[in-house]
């Protein structure tokens, strides 16, 4: 597990004071709300205020006063230290913690990796099997089970192959 995890990207600077518009990488814009601090490129800033509001949120940054600063973080990760994060409910897990697990079917086959996750409505995971890059949506039936702890996402093969794009 890492130490840190990504939960937005700067976006722009919003307005003239500073503030800047993240695309939040959470379920919800709201659960940026619960950190004090994030980091941005090697610098750690005290979150002043945070709104949400679109399915975006917008941080006011302690030492970012105006929009000259705010530029300077466009397209840049709003990283948080775990030990900040709020615990998750079950069966919910960070997208850090999910990707490099190996991916398998529940009658035991390693498929691949899992490489990354693309957050939408159905998360999208991306695989590598056998040096290809495969991608699929975590529909119904698709993902039975998910074990960090072991390192696994274990995928029912049948459902898995109907909507991979192999």
């Amino acid at each position: 597990m890492t130490d840190r995890l990504t939960v937005a990207t700067v976006l722009k600077p919003q307005g003239i004071r500073g503030e800047i518009k993240v695309n939040p990488l959470t379920d919800s814009e709201e659960d940026l709300k619960a950190f004090s601090y994030v980091i941005i490129g090697d610098t750690k800033y005290k979150v002043l205020s945070c709104r949400a509001a679109g399915g975006f949120a917008y941080l006011a940054l302690r030492g970012i006063a105006d929009r000259n600063a705010a530029e300077l973080l466009r397209g840049l990760d709003v990283v948080v230290e775990r030990s900040d994060a709020p615990d998750l409910p079950d069966g919910t897990y960070y997208i850090a913690d999910i990707v490099g697990c190996k991916l398998v079917t529940e009658g035991g086959k390693q498929l691949g990796e899992v490489i990354d996750i693309t957050p939408a409505r159905t998360d999208v995971y991306t695989v590598l099997i056998n040096g290809k890059e495969v991608m699929f949506p975590a529909a119904d039936g698709v993902i039975t089970d998910i074990n960090v702890q072991c390192g696994t996402v274990t995928v029912n093969e049948a459902r898995f192959k109907q909507v991979a794009t192999l």
